[in-house]
């Protein structure tokens, strides 16, 4: 091994990788309310956690935060003789026209951050002799390739049901799914951002078969579940509102439960035949939240939602269920955000690739 770059698996004070006493150098990205049943219920709390990983005599680096968490950074910074430094979001002209292979404004402010950690880890190494520096204000050619190859499933991935595009008549596929794993209010919210624009960009920009389809319509539906431990009254409305002041509104929703809450036995098992009812009450009452909402926001006037959202018993069905409707009305496009769980969104790759 040259070189191991170690996640943290939650907050960093007691994580394991604090096994490792001397790390090269050390990142903290945004800081956000995650975790919170077990980091605290404020960003003070929260960033005293995320402090944990840093080192005496190890530098360090993070992203621009908000005021209260970075004070409480730089406080555990300068206990252990540390200094931090704010690494800026990365400046697209530094990538030479290469697009960044993970999608989202926020995107580049991780990549910052990656190419400060990568620069010091060479430097302290002895390794720069190996990058070849060209004029100031670009990347190295090896940078610049890696932030443009990236990919990270689950996040900001945009993935066509292939099994409905291959009975199509025409090209263009009438089901795409939108996935990222958000499920913290602050990540929600750049999700919402993510969806609303890269469908708009989609249907400002159509193939050349769809440009010859008359009356092509878009409907924008939510496929979500969070875990207990979330607060969806505090998910959803930031999903909710930020979608709307992006212009978008979504058609319908639907709830499930997680594939993996009752198939632990390997991506290509199957749920067990004879299982026994699945509770379903933290789905309905996401449902409930999600009506609540919506009254709230169109103020109905007693006009009925039932078509406004869906529960199904199992992810499968849902998946069944999209792949009907889009067959049976071709002339819509479904544009399926699958959001609020990482485990949902993985569940849902498997899904619709096997």
């Amino acid at each position: 091994v040259d070189v191991a770059v170690l996640e943290v698996g939650l907050g960093g004070k007691y994580d394991a990788t604090n096994v490792v006493k001397a790390p090269v150098v050390c990142g903290i990205s945004s800081l956000g309310y995650d975790h919170m049943e077990i980091l605290g219920n404020s960003l003070v709390e929260i960033a005293g956690e995320k402090a944990g990983i840093l080192k005496k005599g190890v530098p360090a680096y993070t992203v621009p935060q908000p005021e209260v968490a970075m004070s409480v950074l730089k406080q555990r910074a300068s206990e252990l003789g540390v200094s931090i430094r704010i690494v800026p979001p990365l400046d697209p002209r530094q990538l030479e026209d290469q697009p960044l292979g993970l999608h989202g404004e926020h995107q580049y402010m991780n990549a910052g951050l990656a190419v400060a950690l990568a620069n010091t880890w060479l430097e302290r190494q002895g390794h720069l002799d190996r990058i070849h520096v060209k004029d100031h204000g670009t990347l190295p050619d090896q940078f610049i390739k890696g932030l443009s190859i990236a990919c990270l499933q689950g996040r900001a991935q945009i993935v066509p049901d292939l099994q409905v595009s291959s009975e199509c008549k025409d090209t263009s596929c009438p089901l795409v799914f939108y996935l990222d794993g958000a499920h913290s209010p602050e990540s929600m919210e750049i999700c919402a951002k993510w969806f609303s624009h890269v469908t708009k960009k989609d249907a400002a920009q159509p193939g050349p078969l769809e440009q010859r389809r008359s009356g092509i319509n878009s409907k924008k539906i939510l496929l979500f579940n969070c875990m207990s431990v979330r607060d969806p009254q505090i998910l959803l409305p930031r999903l909710l509102d930020t979608c709307a002041q992006k212009g978008l509104c979504f058609d319908q929703a639907l709830f499930v439960p997680n594939q993996s809450q009752y198939n632990k036995l390997g991506s290509h098992a199957s749920p067990p035949p004879g299982r026994e009812q699945i509770d379903l009450s933290w789905q309905l009452s996401l449902q409930t939240v999600w009506e609540d909402l919506l009254r709230g926001k169109k103020g109905l006037n007693g006009t009925s939602s039932s078509g406004a959202s869906l529960v199904f018993e199992s992810l499968p069905s849902a998946i069944k269920w999209l792949r009907e409707t889009s067959q049976q009305n071709q002339s819509t496009s479904c544009q399926v955000l699958v959001t609020g769980s990482l485990h949902l969104v993985g569940d849902v790759l498997r899904l619709i690739k096997t």
